[in-house]
């Protein structure tokens, strides 16, 4: 069965687990971000598809975590850019639902 995307650390000795054979090779740094980029895609559009949202926005927080480090964005960093945006533009907790503008 082919798979062709980004797994987690452990799949390959989880799959070898079950005396199945995991045939991987390690990304380039440019493949990698591509890859990540379609893990985020991935992750989100399983959160749609879930009726456990909390597993599924944790998989996606881990893709983002992955993005950061890759990038050498510290967390604090990237809260304070979040923090900074929702000073200039709030935040949604209003639910605001935008139908036009005229």
């Amino acid at each position: 069965m082919f798979h062709n995307k980004l797994v987690r650390d452990l799949i390959p000795e989880i799959i070898e687990s079950r005396w199945e054979i995991a045939v991987t090779r390690i990304l380039d740094s440019e493949e990698y971000t591509l890859e990540l980029k379609k893990k985020l895609l991935e992750e989100v559009n399983e959160f749609l598809e879930s009726e456990n949202d909390s597993e599924e926005l944790a998989d996606i927080l881990e893709v983002v975590y992955a993005l950061w480090e890759k990038w050498w964005i510290s967390k604090d960093w990237l809260e304070k850019i979040r923090q900074e945006k929702a000073t200039k533009r709030w935040w949604f907790k209003n639910k605001i639902y935008l139908i036009e503008t005229k």
